[in-house]
């Protein structure tokens, strides 16, 4: 005697129950085992318990497409809790990849005709939820009518299912105009959010569209106006703003139809400043209205005066204490630097203060919008908050600032000695995180600074003498003592006076080959430097010879190679060596 048929509840109860995951699965395998024999005999009481079961078991993350054709048999069965059943399994079941799914066509048609407006709303949200371009071409008519003249719920049902059938087939945009501007003149807020929806959809996809419904903006400022000023209502209201979801959708479609219009843009222009004005934002309600209205101004052909408002609107933002909206902020300031950079300019402490936020992506946003608003006039007291926030950063956040700050001093660097000196801070700093052509783009311009090359080979003497570790900054250092290296024992007045001998350049030129933090290209460049100061130094020539001697049997063969040739330059050819 097999085990007792289990209902819906008793199988809940039992899946819950099971011990280990082992446990469920042999449950859940035994369960689709006789629902797939029920299905075979075709019994048709325990259909719509089956198909509920086997919901329940595609909601666990368990293959349950074998009841696909249950689905359809459900759908169309007369009976409504039957046919119910059999859409709520479509939508879960099925989807247009699906070949299965094109025999819905036929019965969904037949239920949109149905004289039951239960029967019509399940049929117009299975089509808004899985149709293919083809079932809303063929059912796009059926959608229409309904939409005219069907009961106000059916209505709003066709009206959501037509969202998603001009998604899925543009061309039929011209199909639903007349049934919106009809439905622009209604009063209840659930027709209006469905139809700014529609509008908004088609004009986006179609421009003889966009055109007829230009028209239409002093209707929908007019919408946008009364709820501005209407008190609070009971039924709309949220947290003081009145009905802010309306507001949202009618924000939008005006931001679709004032772009690339200076007429159009001109006639929201009012609304969209009382709007700004009056909002509340100490709730999320009210930022999220205000936050529409700032996108909206900023796509269309706004006035200079609103713009400059919709930036202190973000601005306000990035004083708030919810992490969400300062990095909607942050965002959409980053798109706006370069249109509206003046007034971007006056919220530059508070972008700086968010740096300081333990939030990662709320830093990382707040440095892409501080490097984008460096310039040649603030260059020199943003340049030194950003090297604070590189000294302090985590290790994930130092490859951006490095590289941003780089670029930044390159572009904008009042003098060559501003620049090198920030670049050296950004290679101290930043360490192994400076990107990979900061090297050579510091020894460029160290090349081309002649009348600094003491001040720098004394700072970069200096630096290296202190730590030995930050590789970029060793290389470049290695490298400029072996080309200005006899400079270090002259007076600079612009550095401080500082005695350095020929035996401490070596020592520290050995210490950095020797260290085993030295990356062998940190190392060729001292043993290069090396050589280059047995010409420019008239001290130890043998000491230089005994440090590259000992390198010709390193195991790095790059460093071998150029051990053994300078080492042939010292046997063979040391009488050409003509020391300054």
């Amino acid at each position: 005697m097999g085990d007792p048929v289990l209902t819906l509840p008793e199988l809940i109860r039992r899946v819950r129950g099971a011990r280990t995951q082992a446990v469920e699965r042999e449950l859940v395998q035994r369960e689709c085992a006789r629902i797939r024999g029920a299905i075979r005999v075709g019994d048709p009481q325990a259909g719509t318990a089956n198909l509920t079961k086997l919901l329940y078991i595609h909601l666990l993350g368990y293959p349950a497409h074998f009841g696909q054709m249950e689905c359809l048999k459900l759908l169309a069965s007369p009976q409504f809790h039957k046919k119910r059943i059999g859409y709520l399994g479509a939508a879960l079941l099925l989807d247009e990849r699906q070949d299965a799914h094109l025999l819905l066509t036929n019965s969904i048609k037949n239920d949109l005709a149905h004289p039951s407006p239960c029967v019509q709303g399940l049929a117009l949200g299975c089509l808004g939820c899985l149709g293919s371009a083809g079932m809303c071409r063929d059912l796009a008519g059926e959608v229409q009518r309904l939409a005219a003249d069907a009961p106000a719920p059916v209505r709003r049902k066709a009206v959501a299912c037509a969202v998603h059938v001009v998604r899925k087939a543009p061309e039929l945009s011209d199909v639903f105009v007349p049934i919106c501007d009809r439905l622009l003149q209604e009063r209840r807020h659930g027709f209006l959010q469905g139809t700014l929806l529609l509008i908004t959809e088609m004009c986006e996809r179609s421009p003889d569209v966009l055109n007829h419904f230009r028209k239409a903006v002093p209707q929908v400022v007019e919408m946008l106006r009364n709820l501005e000023v209407s008190g609070y209502s009971q039924e709309h209201s949220i947290m003081g703003v009145s009905d802010p979801f309306l507001q949202v959708r009618a924000l939008r479609l005006l931001r679709v139809l004032g772009q690339g219009s200076e007429e159009t843009s001109e006639a929201m222009n009012d609304t969209l400043a009382q709007v700004a004005t009056n909002t509340e934002t100490s709730h999320n309600a009210g930022s999220a209205v205000l936050y529409e209205t700032v996108l909206t101004i900023t796509a269309v052909r706004s006035a200079p005066g609103l713009r400059v408002l919709a930036v202190n609107i973000l601005g306000r933002f990035l004083l708030s204490r919810d992490r969400n909206i300062r990095s909607v902020a942050l965002a959409s300031l980053l798109r706006l630097v370069h249109a509206e950079n003046s007034a971007l300019q006056r919220h530059r402490a508070t972008v700086l203060a968010c740096l300081r936020d333990p939030d990662p992506a709320l830093q990382r946003r707040a440095l892409d919008l501080s490097l984008a608003l460096l310039s040649g006039a603030n260059i020199r007291t943003m340049a030194q908050e950003l090297l604070g926030f590189l000294e302090t950063c985590p290790p994930a956040m130092k490859p951006p600032c490095a590289s941003g700050l780089l670029l930044a001093a390159e572009r904008f660097a009042p003098n060559k000695r501003w620049h090198i000196d920030t670049v050296l801070q950004v290679l101290t700093m930043a360490g192994s995180s400076v990107p990979d052509d900061g090297v050579s783009r510091l020894v460029q311009l160290i090349g081309g600074a002649g009348e600094l090359h003491p001040y720098i080979v004394r700072r970069l003497y200096g630096a290296l003498a202190c730590d030995i570790s930050p590789q970029p900054l060793v290389q470049v250092a290695t490298w400029c003592i072996g080309e200005y290296g006899d400079l270090l024992a002259d007076s600079c007045e612009e550095a401080e006076p500082v005695q350095v001998e020929e035996g401490q350049v070596l020592a520290l030129l050995e210490r950095v080959l020797q260290s085993h933090l030295s990356l062998p290209p940190t190392r060729a460049l001292a043993l290069t430097a090396l050589m280059k100061l047995s010409t420019r130094l008239q001290g130890d020539i043998d000491r230089i010879r005994r440090i590259v001697c000992v390198f010709g049997s390193c195991h790095d063969i790059e460093l071998q190679q150029r051990a053994v040739e300078y080492n042939a330059l010292f046997r063979r050819y040391d009488h050409l060596r003509c020391p300054r």
